[in-house]
C-alpha cells in the first residue's frame, strides 16, 4: 500500500538559523494523524552544531553564520551539501528502537548512492573502522554513517518526541577546502548539479518507502 507523504523542496540556500528553525517548527508542530514530511534543502556557507555542544570553546574559522540543531552530534559545515529531514510518527515504525529506525530511514540514502553506480555501506559493517565520536561530524564514525570507497560520505542525526521523530542528514556534493569538511561526491569522482541531487533524492525516497 502506498503511503502519502508531504514533500517540501527548499532550494533557496538559506542560512543556518532559518534552516534549523524550519526543522524545529516542522517537528514541534507535528501531531498524531498528520501527513509525514520529507524535506530537502540547501544552505548558504554556514555550520550547525549539536544540541549539547558549546561552540564558544571551539576555534572554527568558517564565518559567523551558524545555528544549533535540535539533534546531537558534532559540528557540520554546510554550503557544499544538500540536506534532508524526515518528520513522522513513531507508531508506524512498529516498535523499532533508535538504531533500527536509523537503518530503516537511511535505506533511501543507500538507494540514492547506488543509483550513481556507487557501493555504499554502513560504518558499523566495516571491521577496519573504529567507531568513535568527534566534535566535528565528518571526523568521527557513528554506526550508520555511510562509507563509500573507504571514505565517510555524510551522516545523520535523530531526535524523538512523544510519538514522533525527526531525522536529518546531509549529502556532501562538492569539494570543500577545510580540514574538517570531510569527503564529498566530487572527491570520489561523481560530479552532480544540485538539481540532479534533489531530483534523485526525492525519487529514491519514494521508491524506498513506496510513497505517493
Amino acid at each position: 500500500m502506498l503511503k502519502r507523504w508531504k514533500f517540501i523542496i527548499d532550494n533557496k540556500h538559506l542560512s543556518a538559523r532559518k534552516n534549523m528553525q524550519k526543522d524545529k517548527e516542522l517537528f514541534e508542530s507535528f501531531k498524531d494523524g498528520d501527513t509525514p514530511v520529507f524535506r530537502i534543502y540547501n544552505w548558504q556557507k554556514c555550520f550547525t552544531y549539536g544540541v549539547s555542544q558549546d561552540i564558544k570553546k571551539i576555534d572554527l574559522d568558517y564565518g559567523d553564520d551558524n545555528a544549533k540543531r535540535i539533534t546531537g552530534g558534532g559540528i557540520l559545515l554546510h554550503g557544499h551539501d544538500i540536506s534532508y529531514s524526515i518528520i513522522t510518527d513513531t507508531k508506524s515504525l512498529k516498535g523499532m528502537n533508535v538504531k533500527k529506525s536509523y537503518e530503516y530511514f537511511c535505506e533511501f540514502i543507500l538507494e540514492f548512492y547506488r543509483f550513481w553506480g556507487l557501493k555504499p555501506v554502513f560504518a558499523k559493517d566495516i571491521e577496519s573502522i573504529e567507531l568513535s565520536k568527534n566534535i566535528f561530524c565528518q571526523v568521527g564514525f557513528e554506526p550508520y554513517d555511510i562509507i563509500i570507497n573507504g571514505k565517510k560520505i555524510g551522516g545523520n542525526a535523530q531526535k524523538r518526541g512523544k510519538n514522533k521523530l525527526l531525522q536529518h542528514g546531509s549529502i556532501p556534493v562538492n569539494h570543500i577546502s577545510h580540514p574538517f569538511g570531510g569527503y564529498s561526491l566530487e572527491d570520489i569522482g561523481v560530479h552532480l548539479s544540485e538539481d540532479k541531487v534533489i531530483k534523485e533524492l526525492k525519487s529514491s525516497f519514494k521508491k524506498t518507502f513506496h510513497c505517493l
